[in-house]
Formats: structure tokens, C-alpha cells, sequence
């Protein structure tokens, strides 16, 4: 109940920048979910409608010493699988390669241990068996090894034939995804970022490996304050009790061994994804930083079917491909339905449907996503020390109260469904 009262009586007007009136409701609700804890942490919002900025908001603490400002770059992990799939689908646009030859066309190499057939549309939808970080390396510290990771994806062998099933590449994905592409094009993945997304965008922060002269705009997790608990018998330590997830895995059926070799590298006690290393590695599944107005931005193109400011990002046979549901087949995985396209998933509400709508969320909550039925582009991040394989309420929550604000706009009404 005190989390409730803290969300009820906070200050709604705990943030800087700027708001369209028409989404003054959701600044205030950023402000009320973010208000109780900015001592400990900061977080940004921003949103596209209509092609233009309508809101661009940010509070709380980058740094113990340092204010969150609008040029703080977030840690988002899984949130950047959707920037590394939308790169992929320019270069495909551009006629580097397509969806559906297979990858050793591209990446010789790729093709043992019975990946021959693969495609890129097999891993974009998570089809394609390479799930199982797990068992491909043998401790975590490896994965900071760019070129290291995709010789231990040519050596993988998938845990089930490809196409048969779904398991979400929680942390092969990138390495997958940006193998293929270097391969492709012969060109590194940061010069490819650079020439076909960051620059057409004029993106003010967005990287897979943080350039050490960038390393300072980084928000890292504050020191978590733990009240003083008294000894007593209830303080003595005790199994921990599973998690929603777990439990809800459990229900479905799933085994939840297939989400430990997804999820958890060996060795991640001598590896953080939230560490100097860790940030200038290239991991794109899970270390990629960016600004919130970056990645609202890049899923403004997105709602807009692929066009910038008059220029075809992605054409519309691509576009068309890109944001078609792959497989309503449940994910080995995940503990919820996720609608898989090539390389986003469903958007996340508390009731609102959006149907043409697909972005990505990453483990600390995080998210970014578009709606092109609504022209409508969000993007929330932070740096706290939160985790949870489908997001947390405020992200659920914030993406909510931005489809109703332009639903206001649209067609008169908020609604919550």
C-alpha cells in the first residue's frame, strides 16, 4: 500500500523538459511513477505523434553526484534488439542481402553443424534454434569479444531443427544478427550504424560499444539503500521462492531449463553488462545505450513506414515484411504470447490493443516501440536496478497512457481498451 500511496500523492511535475499539452497526462504520470525514487535513479520519456516531438522528458539521478539531463545515455539491454533488427531491415532495403537466402551465402562459415539452411528471417523471429548461451561458452566474461562471439556462432549447433519451433535468442541475438550483417556488407557494425541509421536519423546517442569519449554520458545503477532489518527469526535466510515468471513457465509447461541456457551465461559474476567492459563491448542483445529521444526517434521513422523527412529508410515490400506477426506458436522461453516479427515483438499495455503496433523491451524495463496506425513512437529508460523478462508496470503503464493521449486526439476519446 505505501507504493500506492507514494504514486497517488506524488509531485506531477517532477521532471524537466518539454510537453505537448495534448500529452500533458502522460508527463504527469511519468512524474507521479518516478517521483518517490528519483534520489536513487533516473529515468527519460519520449514520444512522437504525427511526425513531431510530443514529448521529451527526463528526472532523478544519472550518477550519485550527477542529475540525469537530456544527453544521458541509458544501458537498455534487450531494448536494443529492436535498433540492431531495424538496421538489418535498412540494409536489406538496400539491397545488401534479403530475409530468405540462406546465411552462408553471406557468412561461408556459418553453414556447419547443420546451419546451412539458415536464414536471416529464421533468427529474426527466434527460429532458429541458437538460443543456448549457456552451452556455447564457458564463462561470461567471453561475450565482451566481439570477433570471439561469432566464430562461437559459426561452432553452434541448434538445440532443434530450424523453423520448428520458437526460442527467444535472449542473448545470441546480436551476434547473430550483427554477424550476418558484417558479413553482408564486409563493413564493421559500428561504420553500418553509423552511415545508415544514426546518421540519416541524426540520432543524439545510439551505440552498440560506448566510444570511450562517450563513456562519461552513461548512466549507471545507484547503490540500492537497504533498510535495517532486526534479527529475528524471520530475517533467517530461506530458499527464494520463485519468481512470477517462473511460475507462470511452470504453468504453461515450459521448461525452465530452456530459459537458464537462454538467460544465464556461466560465470556472470566475474561479467556486467553495467561495467566500463561491459558498455564498450558489443553485445547489441543486451549493453547497447542510447538516449530516450533516440530511440523514439528511430521508431517515428518506424510509424511512419519507414520515411524520414521525405527519405525511404525502408521500402514498403520491406517495411510490409518486417512488421508481419512470424509465428502465434508459444516460445520455448518467453512466459507470455509475443506476436514475434522480424525482430520486435508486440506492444506491451494495461487493456489498450494495438494491432499494426511492435517494438522492444529489455529485462530492467526499459522499452521502445511505434504504433503506424496511431503515427504514434515512444521510448522509456533508466538506470535502476530493476529485472523482469517482460517489463515493469511503469512501462506498461506509460505505454498505456500514451495511446490514450493520442486516441484523445484521434478520435475524441481516451478509453482504457
Amino acid at each position: 500500500m505505501s507504493g500506492l500511496k507514494e504514486i497517488i500523492f506524488a509531485n506531477t511535475h517532477n521532471y524537466q523538459g518539454v510537453v505537448d499539452p495534448r500529452f500533458q497526462d502522460l508527463a504527469q504520470l511519468f512524474s507521479r511513477l518516478q517521483d518517490a525514487r528519483v534520489s536513487h535513479g533516473g529515468a527519460a520519456l519520449t514520444v512522437y505523434f504525427q511526425g513531431q516531438k510530443a514529448v521529451d522528458i527526463f528526472t532523478g539521478k544519472k550518477s550519485a553526484t550527477e542529475n540525469w539531463t537530456e544527453e544521458t545515455l541509458s544501458v537498455c539491454y534487450s531494448t536494443g534488439k529492436g535498433v540492431i533488427a531495424t538496421l538489418a531491415h535498412i540494409l536489406v532495403s538496400e539491397g545488401f542481402l534479403d530475409y530468405d537466402t540462406p546465411i552462408v551465402q553471406y557468412w561461408p562459415e556459418f553453414g556447419q553443424k547443420g546451419k546451412a539452411a539458415m536464414t536471416l528471417r529464421h533468427i529474426l523471429s527466434h527460429q532458429s534454434g541458437l538460443y543456448d548461451i549457456r552451452n556455447m561458452i564457458a564463462s561470461a566474461i567471453e561475450m565482451a569479444d566481439w570477433q570471439h562471439m561469432l566464430n562461437v556462432m559459426e561452432q553452434a549447433t541448434p538445440r532443434f531443427k530450424i523453423g520448428t519451433d520458437i526460442a527467444y535468442q535472449a542473448l545470441t541475438f546480436g551476434w547473430l544478427v550483427g554477424g550476418v550483417l558484417e558479413k553482408a556488407t564486409k563493413q564493421p557494425l559500428a561504420d553500418l550504424m553509423q552511415r545508415y541509421l544514426v546518421d540519416p536519423l541524426a540520432l543524439d546517442g545510439a551505440y552498440f560499444g560506448v566510444p570511450t569519449s562517450q563513456l562519461s554520458r552513461v548512466a549507471r545503477p545507484l547503490p540500492k539503500i537497504q533498510p535495517p532489518q532486526p534479527i529475528t527469526q524471520a530475517a533467517v535466510k530461506r530458499p527464494r521462492k520463485p519468481n512470477f515468471s517462473a511460475k507462470l513457465m511452470e504453468w504453461r509447461g515450459q521448461n525452465p531449463q530452456d530459459f537458464l541456457d537462454a538467460m544465464s551465461p556461466k560465470g556472470m559474476k566475474d561479467f556486467s553488462f553495467l561495467s566500463d567492459a561491459g558498455v564498450q563491448a558489443i553485445i547489441p542483445a543486451a549493453s547497447g545505450a542510447f538516449t530516450a529521444h533516440s530511440l523514439a526517434k528511430m521508431y517515428a521513422m518506424l510509424a511512419n513506414k519507414g520515411v524520414w523527412n521525405n527519405k525511404t529508410l525502408i521500402k514498403p515490400k520491406v517495411f510490409t515484411a518486417l512488421s508481419q506477426i512470424q509465428s502465434v506458436q508459444r516460445d520455448r522461453i518467453m512466459p507470455i504470447p509475443m506476436q514475434w516479427r522480424l525482430g520486435y515483438h508486440r506492444v506491451l499495455t494495461m487493456g489498450k490493443p494495438v494491432k499494426q503496433g511492435f517494438g522492444h523491451m529489455g529485462y530492467n524495463g526499459s522499452g521502445a516501440w511505434c504504433d503506424p496506425q496511431r503515427e504514434l513512437s515512444f521510448a522509456y529508460t533508466h538506470n535502476f536496478m530493476v529485472g523482469s523478462i517482460t517489463g515493469d508496470y511503469r512501462l506498461w503503464g506509460l505505454s498505456q497512457e500514451a495511446l490514450r493521449c493520442a486516441d484523445a486526439v484521434l478520435t475524441g476519446h481516451k478509453g482504457w481498451f
